[in-house]
């Protein structure tokens, strides 16, 4: 491990307890954690979502492209006693959102459908042989096209639904910011470091990205990922953070590193 990388950011909320996977890493290799979300997720309320004039209970299939999208699909169904039929679909971008769907509902009696590589294209073709659905998309005020693209292109049946708005967490002046690493989960947590340090320069930093939503939108901004995941070696944030400060390589760096050699 680089004996320099002393100080990591989680763009995540605080969890409130030292026993999370994080914190395992941190013991481990001897580095600082911080958690400090550079956005933050106000709720649309029942009053606002009811003027886009959307009806859930018209909707047969539900497309989740992050776990906040999930809460705010149940609130809004507990707020206007929507009761959710079982034979409702469920399309997620990954994995892991769609495991996320057991805070609300009974995994295994519910048809759930996420691709095995987390991309978005993937899922698509779980999408297509459904397309006689009638699809809502939960987002963010603040969302990425590329699947309303990609729906589009395939003539799916769906709705946008704005159900969250992500606004920028802005640093304050008196805030220290002396990371070594820096972990986004969102594309709106790249807008916001750069809206936050207009005049950033990433040097040594190292930024590591979550989705590829996320790491598009690093490199379109013009950022270096020295992480990313999930990946095949890393399925989870941590794990390949954890391969970094090991090997000082992202996996699928080493790969290409080991095939070289």
């Amino acid at each position: 491990m680089d004996a320099n990388l002393k100080k990591i950011l989680i763009s995540q909320p605080d969890p409130k307890t030292k026993k999370t996977p994080y914190h395992d890493v941190a013991k481990k290799y001897g580095v600082e954690i911080v958690f400090r979300p550079f956005v933050r997720v106000d709720p649309v309320s029942a009053k606002e979502f009811r003027a886009q004039k959307i009806n859930l209970p018209d909707y047969t299939a539900v497309i989740f492209t992050a776990k906040t999208a999930i809460d705010h699909f149940f609130r809004l169904c507990e707020e206007f006693r929507v009761n959710i039929p079982e034979e409702m679909r469920y399309f997620c971008v990954t994995k892991s959102i769609a495991a996320y769907l057991q805070k609300y509902i009974v995994f295994r009696k519910r048809k759930i459908f996420f691709p095995t590589t987390s991309k978005l294209e993937d899922l698509m073709p779980y999408i297509h042989k459904n397309n006689k659905e009638y699809f809502l998309l939960p987002v963010s005020d603040v969302h990425n096209e590329d699947l309303l693209k990609l729906l589009d292109g395939k003539k799916i049946k769906y709705t946008k639904a704005i159900m969250y708005r992500t606004v920028s967490n802005n640093f304050t002046s008196d805030e220290v910011f002396d990371y070594d690493i820096l972990l986004f989960f969102s594309p709106s947590g790249i807008a916001s470091l750069l809206k936050n340090f207009p005049n950033f320069e990433q040097n040594k930093t190292i930024i590591g990205t979550f989705g590829p939503m996320t790491a598009k939108t690093a490199r379109d901004a013009g950022l270096r990922l020295d992480i990313e995941a999930p990946n095949p070696q890393a399925p989870s944030m941590v794990a390949a953070l954890e391969q970094y400060l090991k090997t000082g390589l992202n996996p699928i760096e080493k790969q290409e590193a080991d095939f070289v050699e």
